[in-house]
Formats: C-alpha cells, structure tokens, sequence
C-alpha cells in the first residue's frame, strides 16, 4: 500500500464507497487513501487478485471495472463509488471454472501460480474484445501481465485453446483429462492447479484471523553504522500500537543463517547493509504500524564501508565481522594434478576474466507471513519459506522455546528459486506473536523485497586453460572470488558448487579451483536457482568457445574431445559409472541443426573480446543456418 503522508494514521479521513461487487452491492466506509485493490482484499476479503509489484507493472490485480480491465493497485477507491467490480473470485461461480480456467488447467499454465489470476483476468478481456484473437492479439492483450515462471508458452497455448472452444473450431471435450490408467509416463494435471486459476489458492498475503495485528519494519539507510541510540518511546506511545521490538527482546540466541549463523532477527549494535531490519513495530492496523516507524529515533555513528570483495580481501580494509578476518566467508579449493606442469606442456594457453553481476529473484509475491499462538503456548509461523525445518530449529533458539513448542508451515509459495530461503523476517513475526499474544501478519512492499532480500552471487572468475594443438584439455586453472554481500546466508555451499562444477563435465587431467566468497557492505547474496553452477558453468563454456576460435576448431568438437566417458573419475575423485553426456551433446546438436565448422578467428590487434557478440563468433547454442532458414520460412 502506498505511504499516505499528512494524514493521522489512527484516525485517518475516510470516504463512503457503494459498488456492486462480484453481483453483491456493498456498502463501506474506508480510509480515503485506500486503492481498489486495498478495498477488495483488506476491506472485503476478496483474496483471488494479487498484488505483485504497487507499481501496475505485473497485472497479478487486474479486474474489472465496469467491464474495463485495470489494475486496482494504482487505482484510488473511489473509482469504484457507484460502479461494477467483477474479480477472479466469481468469474463464473455458478460452473466452478470459466473456459478460460479450465484452458489453463489443462495446458498446465500455472506453476507459482501468483500471476494467473491477473493472467485469467487479462485473457478473459482479451476474448470478450476479440474473440478470435489471433496469437499476436492474445499477445497484445497479455502485454501487461508479468509471469516469472513459465517462460509465456503455456499461458499463450491455454488461451488460445480457449479461444478455439468458445468459437466452436475445438470441442469442449479438449478440456478434460484424458483417462489413464498410470501416471507414469502419462501427462497429469497438477492438483493444485484449479485453486490456482481461480484464485482460491491462499499465499501468506491472503491469509486473515479474527483480532490481527498489523507489522511494519524499520530498515537501516546505511551500508555500515554503529547504532548508537535507538529511541522507541515516541512510536511505543502512539495510540494503536501493541509492542515495538527490538534486537534487545530476543530470549535466546540471536542469530540465524543457511551455513553460518552469523546474522541477528534485528541489528544488534551494528548495521552492515542497507535495508536491514533495525526494529518492528506491531499495531492495530497496517497504517498504525507504517506511522509509527517513522516515529522511531536512531542515532547512527557512520561507519567506513567496502563494498568491492577484492578490496574487502585487502589489508587494512574495514571488517564486517570479528570472526572472519579479512572478510573472508568461505575458501573452498580443489587440486587434481600439477597445473603448472599441464600449462608449460600446453600447445596453447589461454586466458580470460568473466564477471557476472548480481542478480535480483523477482518472484512476483513479496515475502509475508503470519504467526499466532496456540491454546498450549506453540508459536507457529506461516510463511512461503522454503527450508522450514532448518528455520524451525533455528527459531527455537532464538526464541529459547523446546523444539515442540515451535511450528512453521510453509504457505503456498508465490515464487521463490531460492530468495525465500532465509529466514529474514520469521522470527520478528514470531517475537510479535509471543509478545503480543495475538495473531501477527507482516507483508513486504515490492521496494522492500528489493532492498532486504538476499541477491544471486556476483563473481569474478579468471580463467586459464592450456590445451593441445589437437584440442585435448591439459589443465585448467580458474580463480573465482565472490561477493557474499553483508551476512554469509548461502555463500559456503554456493561456492562449494561453483568449485565443484566449475571444469563441467570435461577430463582433464590438471585441475586447480579456488571459489572465494567474501562478506562485504552489499546486500547479501543467497541461494539462487543453479547454486553457483551458473556463474562458473558460463565462464568455462564461455572459454570453449574462446580457446575453439584460437584453434579454428568447431566448439562443438573441442567439447566432444574433452567429454567424461564411462569409468571416469571427476576432479572431485567421484567414480562415474556411465556417462551420457556425449550422447546429451549429440542430441543438443540435432536439435538446433548444428552446422559444423571452424569459428571465424579474431582479427589480429584486436582487444580480447569477453562477450560472444562479435562479428563473425557463434556461440554454441545458436542453430544453425538450416534451422535459421527454416525458421524464417514459417514465421
């Protein structure tokens, strides 16, 4: 919801709304800052439509109005005052499922699930206007729909399927499931799938309890200050406000973290990134709560920061951390052979640098969670985390509390590939519960999730590589350093993966890897779909193809020549049964069409290019001219 400033949060002007909404004509008197979105789903309890972003970029609240489609979440409330409101919760209430819905059930569109009711919302307008859209139509009318999972395909077959049986040119029969008798093998529909087209599915955001309080957070502007007075009485003493929480509350141990426990619920003296949580206040209402955080006072004593891993690692560099000297998380090294033997015998030596940047997860639901207490005292907290079991144990020493008095449920999650792994908000949520004795719902802004939640790894790898004339791989030396950001969350295992899948799937017989993670004043880096295998794995195939064009060698042979076959052992001392990975490369290559031939070289005094834009490179996933032609015939 958006900050109202120069209103009085606790009794904030209101207005009186009349709308017909879902064919029921209501009545209400809301805040007047209130959008459409905040009058359905906060005032009514209508949860189907999301909100992903508060900024119409993602469309997961799109819904009519008088029959026009808007996104309720930029729309002020009294746009509705005395007009239709049709939601994703009553499409078509009478049959259960709209053709629309049961179109993307049965191609399977959904996945998160978060962004297809504003996906079903957008088609339904898209059909009603056109109803024999063509697919660059069905496009047009999705335009403002975001989805982060699916890749759009699914979401353009199961509209267009719809359009084909409304239009009479497909039976209504393409809809149902087909009979089998296994699901091996078989292409089943997802179970989850009907709450999710229709909105009924509940995420952390949607769910509600008779008495809730309200949390908002007080996050750090600076990278790196000492907290030299934190004030909470002005906030304390506001009228609506239950407790303000503070890292002086916490009963037990104060620290969390994937692989070490090394950061507090709450700053604890030291604030080491921006957007860290510095306070919570828990209140009546959610604009109680935003009000009162500005009412707290904090005094910082600014700090020197680094926020580049190779300055971090320099002597005489600020230190995050008393227990890591020289910034230093985490140090995973490999050795296999003598590189520099292989480098001196190598025909050709080559070497690069690759640097990726961080990378934000973008799931459309904010994180958001609810705890309440049980009648025996358990705490539960419901959440979309995704390592519930490590946070429930985490939580009770936190919390001082027996591992049977502690509960964690983990809520259908919106999209997560790794960003809700850690646990950065549970046990404030918790501590409101405990202390509040009543139950506690907390919802991130878009700009919130940004600056608070974990980031993928930024590397830097330098990368060398000696091979024959004949293009066999002698040895292999990669140097990678990592900004782990303030707090080690998933920095040790993603550099144990990105050492240990750095080389790929190649034999070669000298192997040096060092994957550096280094804490710096950055947000924190964390877990993120692949691990620490994407950053390496483009260095390294990014090098093939590098060392290929050095050697006028097709990229696809140089791969083949170095392949593990059956009986391999790794760099890792893994003893490899059977290998299919030469028949994996066949198959990729036959289906893009590939078209063998030697790379055109790099003119000579041309800088060394670490891209694979160039004029005249090809990179080893294009198709080639076959497939290119005949792609271009049928479009």
């Amino acid at each position: 919801m958006p900050d109202p400033s120069g209103f009085d949060a606790v009794q904030p002007p209101t207005t009186r709304i009349v709308a017909t909404v879902n064919g029921r004509r209501v009545t209400r008197t809301v805040p007047i800052h209130y959008r459409v979105i905040d009058f359905i789903r906060e005032e009514l309890k209508l949860t189907g439509n999301k909100e992903g972003c508060g900024a119409g970029e993602c469309g997961t609240c799109s819904m009519f109005v008088d029959g026009t489609l808007i996104k309720s979440c930029l729309a002020p409330v009294q746009k509705i005052h005395g007009k239709t409101v049709e939601t994703v919760d009553d499409l078509d209430a009478d049959q259960g499922m709209t053709v629309i819905q049961r179109a993307f059930h049965k191609c399977g569109a959904s996945q998160c699930g978060y962004c297809i009711p504003g996906m079903v919302m957008a088609a339904t307008a898209t059909l009603r206007k056109r109803p024999e859209a063509s697919l660059d139509e069905i496009k047009e009318g999705l335009g403002g729909n975001i989805c982060r999972c699916t890749g759009y395909q699914k979401i353009l077959d199961a509209v267009a399927m719809a359009r084909d049986v409304l239009n009479g040119t497909r039976p209504e029969t393409d809809l149902e499931e087909a009979a089998t008798d296994s699901f091996i093998g078989s292409r089943t529909r997802r179970l989850d799938a009907p709450a999710k087209v229709t909105g009924a599915i509940k995420y952390a955001a949607d769910l509600w309890m008779p008495n809730m309080l309200h949390m908002q957070v007080l996050r750090s502007p600076h990278p790196h200050a000492r907290i030299q007075r934190l004030d909470v009485s002005e906030a304390r003493a506001m009228p609506g406000v239950e407790c303000v929480l503070t890292c002086d509350d916490v009963p037990g141990i104060d620290n969390f973290g994937v692989f070490i426990e090394d950061q507090p619920i709450m700053a604890r003296g030291v604030v080491r990134y921006v957007g860290e949580g510095v306070a919570a206040v828990v209140a009546e209402t959610a604009d109680i709560a935003r009000e009162a955080v500005k009412r707290i006072r904090v005094t910082y004593d600014l700090l020197p920061g680094v926020f580049d891993p190779f300055e971090a690692m320099k002597e005489g560099a600020p230190q995050l951390h008393d227990f890591a000297p020289g910034n230093l998380c985490k140090h995973t090294r490999i050795r296999k052979g003598d590189v520099d033997a292989g480098l001196r015998a190598a025909d050709l030596v080559v070497q690069e640098t690759y640097r990726t940047s961080a990378l934000e997860h973008a799931y459309l639901e904010p994180e958001a969670g609810l705890a309440y207490l049980e009648p025996d005292g358990c705490v539960t907290v419901m959440s979309p985390s995704q390592n519930i079991t490590h946070h429930r144990h985490m939580l009770a020493r936190i919390l001082d509390r027996p591992i049977n008095k502690v509960r964690m449920i983990m809520s259908t999650v919106g999209g997560g590939f790794g960003g809700k792994e850690d646990m950065l908000y549970q046990g404030m949520l918790a501590l409101a519960a405990i202390r509040t004795r009543r139950p506690v719902r907390y919802v991130f802004t878009r700009e919130e999730s940004i600056a608070a939640s974990a980031k993928r790894h930024p590397f830097s790898i330098d990368y060398t590589m000696g091979l024959t004339r004949g293009g066999l791989i002698v040895a292999t030396r990669m140097i990678m350093v990592s900004d782990g950001g303030a707090y080690a969350m998933s920095t040790p295992g993603v550099m144990n993966k990105s050492a240990i899948l750095g080389p790929g799937p190649y034999a070669i017989p000298n192997v040096w890897v060092d994957a550096i993670g280094v804490y710096t004043n950055n947000t924190p880096s964390g877990a993120f779909r692949a691990f620490g295998a994407f950053q390496s794995e483009f260095a390294t195939e990014s090098h093939l193809d590098l060392c290929a064009e050095r050697l006028g060698m097709d990229p696809a042979q140089l791969r083949r020549l170095n392949l593990m076959q059956d009986g391999a052992t790794t760099h890792t001392r893994q003893q490899l049964d059977r290998v299919a990975a030469t028949a994996c490369l066949d198959a990729a290559l036959a289906a893009a069409r590939w078209d063998p031939g030697v790379p055109h070289r790099q003119a000579r005094g041309e800088p060394a290019r670490i891209d694979l834009g160039g004029p005249g490179t090809r990179a080893p996933c294009t198709p080639g001219l076959g497939a290119m032609a005949t792609d271009k015939e049928t479009t």
